[in-house]
């Protein structure tokens, strides 16, 4: 059997299912706004002020636009997926561009961003994939990184990878390799702001 491109996973009734059916879904939108409230304050912490642009990488539907939008009215959002089906229904109205996290460096993306967001997707790609885009998100983040990775060893429930996970130590490293310094719950500094971090804040 012929294995479904991304274009095509992703489609309506993919979305339907795991964000919109309350029997099924794996988030809400509470839970969302909850994640986004987190990720700017992070943030704004370290950058000291409040956080203007967004990039959003395998954002699916733009899900975080609207939350972003609620706790931040003037922020500047974009958002990268791989479904057609996403793109064309949600790409104007949320700014949601058609790409992978493999081909970053082929899209019009701003020079920096003060908050990336990778949420309910890293653990989907296969490592090449990961580095390569690990590799073009680093330089652009110019505050925090929402970098959402799970392990082999973590109990989940959802439309999850059955193989193919690292563990913790793996992970660590290679965020690391890449420039992002850990701050608690999945927030990670870019290179630019490692100096703004206490010895015990970050790892």
């Amino acid at each position: 059997m012929t294995k479904k491109s991304d274009t095509e996973r992703y489609d309506r009734a993919y979305f339907d299912r795991w964000y919109r059916d309350p029997k099924t879904r794996v988030k809400s939108s509470a839970a969302i706004r909850r994640k986004a409230a987190l990720a700017l304050s992070v943030a704004e912490y370290y950058l000291e002020r409040p956080v203007r642009t967004v990039l959003d990488v395998g954002c699916g539907e733009g899900n975080w636009f609207p939350a972003l939008r609620s706790l931040r009215k003037g922020i500047r959002y974009t958002g990268i997926d791989s479904s057609r089906y996403a793109v064309e229904r949600y790409g104007k109205s949320r700014n949601i561009l058609l790409g992978s996290f493999a081909s970053l460096e082929e899209l019009r993306l701003a020079d920096s961003y003060d908050l990336i967001v990778c949420s309910d997707t890293l653990f989907y790609l296969d490592l090449s994939e990961l580095k390569l885009g690990l590799a073009s998100l680093a330089p652009r983040c110019a505050g925090v990184a929402f970098l959402e990775l799970y392990t082999a060893q973590d109990s989940l429930t959802g439309d999850f990878p059955k193989k193919g996970l690292q563990s913790s130590s793996y992970y660590r490293t290679l965020l690391r390799s890449h420039g992002f310094l850990a701050v608690g719950s999945h927030c990670y500094l870019g290179p630019e702001l490692h100096g703004m971090a206490m010895e015990m804040e970050g790892s």
